[in-house]
């Protein structure tokens, strides 16, 4: 999964929590007194996937951001002085095998990292159940969170959803993003608010080619060829009733395989359609460099964040493109999709669990995530961020699609739709832009084969 936060030149920081007789925020104005919440004492490690510890300057805006050393500082070390923080800062590309080798050599406490990496670690029983810890605290309040994470992400809850193992701290965006400018252009009435893929399809096939007013190649639609979540496929599989399987991800060698479904199919006969008007890089993840900004020429973008129009946005302080770039919800029937969820999990070996609880509350907390919004864009887990931007509307949207998710079995936890199905879908969409594509029910009859015996040689 694609991470949002940045990442650190460093390795490994070590950061000490120390005293601070007072505190400023970004622009020189003295932030609110933050009062001591506990005199609990204790060591705490934390082991983060990408964020950025020391403060730095914004390469587009200019601006200074905070990083998470300071934050801390001015915060948490204010509530809890007798707490120590070790921090230790892992580059997203490295974070899967140092954070498995930090949990194996119970080097750790609690981890920030990628959904799917928790959900491996919590079935090889590496990680804590915390649904105790949420019993006991009165203080807590789960009903922060968005409700489609919190009731349904495998990226926090175990496979069987009977079990809390993880806070959700920063969400992934994901959803349909359309061209207006394009549009009127073409003269194509705009997408709905929850477009259907074949809404979609007929206004794509009505803007790939040369533009009626600018005379550029325009293309009528973009999703990623090669993504490894397969976040497209998750949401045309919702679309158009396509379940991939029935059963539980806690008994995979006893799931029923339905991947040569009538639906499944046609979920293939939508990507085999739709690939000739993309871009010609879309099936290596290209060709989508200017979505967002003056020089786009893509009408339809599926499984966008919105990203690059913000950050035009922030730096120009001109609200064209804004304007321009409509978000909708994405495909799903209630214009939901798979959603990506980045937690924070306590190590089954936690030395000191009172502590690092509080760690991972605070964390994953209200202050914390407002913090990243601000400095890094980050997209919050909650129901009520009151600190969203009135001009994101992007984020807005994001956070409507993730409080009607729900988790299927075409999933990131389900390791062979991570191994094969998404990659052999991907193959089958670059053959489609060739146009060679195989035919997709024996195409998918193969996939659907390939999983029962899978599943059978499962021990």
């Amino acid at each position: 999964m694609k991470k949002t936060l940045l990442v650190s030149i460093s390795l490994i920081m070590t950061l000490t929590i120390a005293a601070c007789s007072s505190s400023t925020s970004v622009e020189g104005e003295p932030t609110k007194p933050i009062a001591k919440k506990s005199d609990m004492t204790g060591t705490v490690r934390v082991a983060l996937a990408g964020w950025q510890l020391d403060n730095g300057i914004d390469a587009q805006t200019g601006a200074e951001s905070i990083g998470l050393n300071q934050f801390l500082k001015e915060t948490f070390n204010k509530m809890y002085p007798n707490i120590k923080l070790e921090i230790y800062q892992i580059p997203w590309e490295n974070a899967r095998a140092k954070q498995y080798a930090m949990l194996l050599s119970k080097d750790v406490d609690i981890l920030y990292t990628g959904g799917a990496f928790a959900s491996q670690w919590y079935q090889e029983g590496l990680l804590r159940n915390i649904d105790d810890l949420i019993k006991a605290d009165s203080s807590f309040d789960p009903g922060i969170y968005l409700d489609g994470i919190w009731n349904n992400s495998y990226s926090t809850k175990s496979l069987d959803k009977t079990h809390q193992y993880g806070l959700p701290a920063i969400l992934g965006r994901r959803m349909t993003i359309y061209d207006k400018k394009l549009f009127d252009d073409w003269g194509v009435p705009p997408l709905s608010s929850k477009a259907t893929p074949e809404e979609i399809m007929n206004a794509a096939m009505k803007m790939t080619g040369k533009n009626p007013k600018t005379g550029e190649q325009n293309y009528g639609i973009y999703w990623s060829g090669n993504s490894l979540n397969g976040s497209t496929i998750v949401g045309l599989a919702l679309a158009f009733g396509a379940k991939g399987a029935e059963g539980s991800l806690s008994d995979m060698k006893n799931i029923k395989w339905q991947l040569n479904s009538p639906e499944m199919v046609k979920v293939l006969e939508w990507l085999k359609k739709m690939a000739p008007y993309a871009p010609p890089g879309f099936v290596n993840g290209q060709g989508a460099e200017s979505f967002g900004v003056a020089k786009n020429v893509i009408a339809i973008g599926l499984d966008q964040s919105g990203g690059a129009t913000m950050s035009d946005f922030r730096v120009n302080k001109d609200k064209a493109n804004l304007d321009r770039f409509v978000p909708a919800m994405n495909v799903g029937p209630k214009g939901e999709t798979w959603v990506a969820v980045d937690p924070f999990v306590m190590a089954k070996d936690v030395k000191d669990q009172k502590a690092a609880w509080e760690v991972m509350k605070f964390l994953a907390g209200p202050e914390t995530q407002k913090h990243n919004y601000k400095y890094f864009a980050s997209t919050p887990t909650l129901k009520n961020p009151d600190f969203i931007t009135a001009e994101d509307k992007f984020v807005k949207e994001a956070l409507k699609i993730a409080d009607v998710a729900h988790s299927e079995l075409l999933d990131e936890a389900n390791p062979f739709y991570m191994s094969d199905i998404v990659p052999a879908i991907n193959g089958f969409v670059s053959q489609a832009a060739k146009g060679n594509a195989p035919d997709a029910k024996a195409f998918l009859d193969d996939l659907q084969k390939r999983a029962e015996a899978w599943s059978k040689n499962l021990k």
